[in-house]
Formats: structure tokens, sequence, C-alpha cells
């Protein structure tokens, strides 16, 4: 009431208003993302206003590109997407899950029980699930060479849940060599030295990894090779075009020769420069087949590339920044930023490089290199959607591939954790705790089945039979996960279906977090300066 005398377009939402709609807002979000968890997920198509289409079951694109009205949804979309940014999967989890506690809380809330209670229950439990995951995790020692198969069925997991089986199972492989490609011994793992780059041509299965770099143009002069063998390669950030003086100045000439010698004196430097990484390519290239090529970032003017063309140099311009450092990382030597200095220790070596052409664009490829830390997944698809698809799938797939290596350890998947860490709270924690916060401790418990019953849900199951089944064989003491063919538990480290530890930490230590703080909200204002126009 004092607030409605301070500022009469107020508008408020009293004690159990607030909380339903907070309640209702979690419980909204999760109905809209429940059905994409899982291999059998279901697809979401969003349409932007200009009539483009998005098909995605990846939740963090769905937060990022729907329009979310509700302040609470947002905040949970933001701690979703936060999620997504720092172990790069879970997004979905977190959301269902973060829902499920409000919908579990809401019965005891209605009950009139108080929700500090149920909070204090959930701060328990949840130290309670996190040290239950530290002895439930599965360590993988990694080593100089780590376990391959295990780093496979991580990614296939992860891939399992953004795309149709047979795709993610090719995926599998390109993930897993590209992250052991760039993975240096005692540095931490850097996946900006993966390319992806996209081209729209022919099908999704066609999609590879190119054991170097694929650059998207061409060179830029008609005389060039298109194909070359066994080729020396400068890396370069020189500039190698006439630069206008800065300095607003007229020439006089009196007869052709003075023009003449201004356009050489004007053309000295540039023709300089160029004479000299010539120079460097009769003595690296004379006597023997090889091939040269130069690969600038800064631009190369007609003059200097005709130059170059003559001498049979392949020169390509204004290559990004990223390109020369995976350049390096894949072919050896060194980017050079001046050619005073060009020795053949500068070079890098490529066995093969080739331009494709197709339609309007132009791409180069640099194969067949010798010890490469950088590389390229060179995803292709007929459409442009199918191709984001592909992209969101396969960031994610590095990422869990790159936790996994940085975890050392792995968890089950398949729903097999959240039903064991269930048990393990009803059957010790719950035992431990006096009084009323043991509700919320069995509200906790309750919410984490969330994941196992929404993947018998989406694959077609029933989900009290499902559930049942699963508490039974780990009451028995075996850890089983759940078949979403079948419906009958499996032991998942059969299956190969694992799940990254510090995505599964980070959805534990979140999600009672921010259901935490909206179950303590008891009053929502819309007061704010901007969000009502005077009379």
């Amino acid at each position: 009431m004092s607030l409605r005398v301070l500022n009469p377009n107020a508008e408020v939402l009293n004690k159990s208003a607030a909380l339903h709609m907070n309640i209702n807002a979690a419980k909204g979000l999760q109905d809209v993302l429940k059905s994409n968890l899982g291999p059998k997920g279901t697809i979401k198509m969003l349409v932007g206003g200009a009539g483009d289409i998005k098909l995605t079951k990846d939740g963090n694109t769905l937060l990022k590109e729907m329009q979310i009205q509700n302040p609470t949804a947002i905040m949970i979309a933001r701690t979703a997407v936060a999620q997504d940014d720092i172990s790069g999967d879970g997004t979905t989890s977190t959301v269902i899950f973060i829902g499920e506690l409000m919908k579990q809380s809401e019965r005891y809330i209605d009950e009139g029980m108080h929700p500090r209670v149920l909070v204090d229950g959930f701060d328990i439990a949840k130290r309670a699930t996190l040290q239950f995951l530290e002895k439930f995790k599965t360590p993988v020692v990694m080593g100089d060479e780590p376990d391959k198969e295990i780093l496979k069925m991580v990614a296939r997991t992860t891939l399992r849940t953004k795309l149709y089986e047979a795709l993610a199972d090719q995926l599998t492989d390109i993930i897993v060599n590209a992250v052991l490609c760039v993975r240096k011994p005692e540095e931490a793992i850097d996946l900006f030295m993966v390319e992806i780059m996209h081209m729209r041509h022919k099908f999704d299965v066609d999609t590879r990894l190119v054991e170097g770099l694929v650059l998207d143009h061409g060179s830029r002069h008609p005389d060039m090779k298109r194909r070359a063998e066994n080729c020396y390669i400068l890396t370069c950030n020189v500039s190698l075009e006439y630069e206008k003086s800065e300095i607003n100045s007229g020439f006089f000439y009196s007869n052709a020769e003075q023009r003449e010698a201004m356009v050489a004196a004007e053309r000295r430097q540039v023709d300089e420069r160029v004479k000299k990484i010539i120079e460097l390519k009769k003595k690296v290239c004379s006597g023997n087949d090889s091939n040269f090529i130069v690969i600038n970032q800064k631009g190369i003017d007609p003059p200097s590339l005709d130059l170059l063309a003559r001498e049979g140099i392949i020169a390509l311009r204004r290559a990004k920044r990223r390109n020369m450092e995976r350049l390096v990382l894949a072919c050896g030597g060194e980017a050079v930023n001046s050619v005073d200095d060009l020795t053949p220790e500068c070079l890098g070596w490529a066995g093969l490089v080739y331009e494709h052409v197709l339609g309007e664009e132009k791409y180069t490829f640099v194969e067949n290199v010798k010890n490469p830390f950088s590389c390229t997944i060179l995803i292709k698809g007929p459409n442009d959607h199918t191709i984001a698809q592909i992209k969101d799938a396969v960031r994610d797939g590095l990422r869990a591939v790159k936790n996994t290596i940085e975890d050392e350890s792995v968890v089950l998947g398949a729903g097999a954790f959240e039903v064991a860490a269930r048990q393990y709270l009803m059957n010790e924690v719950k035992k431990t705790i006096q009084g009323r916060a043991q509700l919320g401790v069995e509200a906790f418990a309750d919410a984490l089945l969330v994941v196992p019953k929404t993947l018998a849900e989406n694959s077609g199951l029933d989900t009290q039979d499902v559930i049942i089944a699963l508490t039974g064989e780990h009451d028995r003491g075996n850890i089983v996960g759940l078949s979403q063919n079948t419906g009958e538990p499996i032991d998942p480290q059969m299956e190969g279906i694992f799940d990254n530890y510090s995505v599964k930490r980070q959805i534990i230590n979140s999600g009672p977090v921010i259901a935490s703080q909206l179950l303590l909200v008891d009053e929502v204002i819309r007061a704010g300066r901007n969000m009502r126009k005077p009379n």
C-alpha cells in the first residue's frame, strides 16, 4: 500500500500471486523445451520476422533466438545460456530441472509450507548431490595419448541429441580427431584453432575433417596455378600495394621520361618487397619441382600480383588474422611482418594446395601438412538451416571432448546419475536431517527424476513404468540408465553413453540457486521509471 502512495502507476503482485507467476513461468519454459531432450527429442522451427527459418533441437539456440516476454522466464533462459557458455552443453537440462524444482515446490507451498524451509532443504540436497557426483564419476586417464574410444562415446552422446544418428556417428570421429589435432601437451586446448568452414554443396554426410586449412578466398590473378604440390608457404603480414602519401602535394613533369621516373619511384618500395620474396622463392625452389605460395594478411595490388605470377608464385591476399595463426600451426614456419630478413626457416610446407570454385565463391585448400596443430572441419549441406544445425552440434561436440580431456572423468548417462542421486538423497541424506528441511530434500530428489522421465516421454514410453523399473534396479545395487528404444533398463557403460562431469556439476550448481531465488520472491513490483508513460 505504501508503494501505491509513492507511485500510483505501480503494478504490484502480492505474495501468492508473485510466487505463482514465477512457478508458472518456470513450468511454461520447461514445457517448451521438454520435448527437445535426448536423442529422440523433437525439433523446433523458429520463423524470423523476415520469414527466415531455423530448425534446431539445441536449447541454447532456442533460448537465444526466442522472444521471451516474461521476466522470470528471461532470468531462467539467461542461466541456461550461461550454462552453455561455461560448459558447452546442458541448456535444456538446466531449464527443465529448474522448472521441475518449482513444480515440486508448488505442491508443498500450496499445503501451507514456507518457501524458506524448502530453500534450506534445497541447499542441503545440492551439497549432498555434489559430493555424491564426486564419488559417482568415472575417472579417465588422459596422459599423452588419450583413450579415443571414451572421447568418441562422449562426443556421440552429445551429438545424437542434436542430429540424426547416422550423421552424429560420422561427425563423432571428425570431432575427436580435430580436438586431438589441436591438443598440445602441457597447454590448455584452444578450440579456436579448429576452423569451422561451411560450403553450400552436396549433402550433410559429405562433411569432413581437413588436416590443414581451408581459406574462403582464392588467388586474384588469372595466370596463377589452381593446383600445386610440394609447396613452400610464406605466411606474412606485409603490405604489397602502393599506398598514397598522406601529404597533399603536386608533381609537375615536362616530358614522358620524367613521368616514367616518377611512376617507378612511386612503386619502388613495393617492387623491392616483391623482389625479396621472389629471391627467396628462387633460393628454395631452384633445381626441384617445389612450388611457392604467399598468403598475406594485407593487400597485394595488381602489378605486384603480376610480378609474382610471372615467377610462378601463387599469392593470396587479405587472409583473416585467425587464419595466420592457424596456418603457422598447421604448416610450420613462422608469420613474418617484414620482408627484410627472409630465410628458408620462415617457410611452412604443405603437400597439396588447390582451389575449389563453387558458384561465385572460391575456396583454397591447404592439405597434406606434416605435423598439424590446427585443422578445419568442412561442413557441407544442401541448405542454410542444415549447415546451421550441424554447426551448432559441432561446437557442442568439440566442447564436450575438450571438457572430458580437462575433467579427466565422465559421468554415466541415460538418466543413470539422476536416479542414483535420488536414491542416495532419499535413503541416506534425508535420514540425517531434522525437521521440515527433509521436505526440501525430498522435493529436490523428485525433481532430479525429471531427466529420465522426459527421456522416456520423448521416446513414447510410459514414464511411471520406466521410473519404477529404474529405481527397482538401483535399489538392488545395479547402476542402470534408460534404453530409449526398448524402455528397458540398460548399463550405460556397456552402451557407451557418457555425459560430461563439468556439465552435470554446473546443472546441479546453478539450478537450485535460481529456483531458490525465485521461490523467495514474495512481491513483483513493476514501478520502474520507464515502464509506464504518465497519463
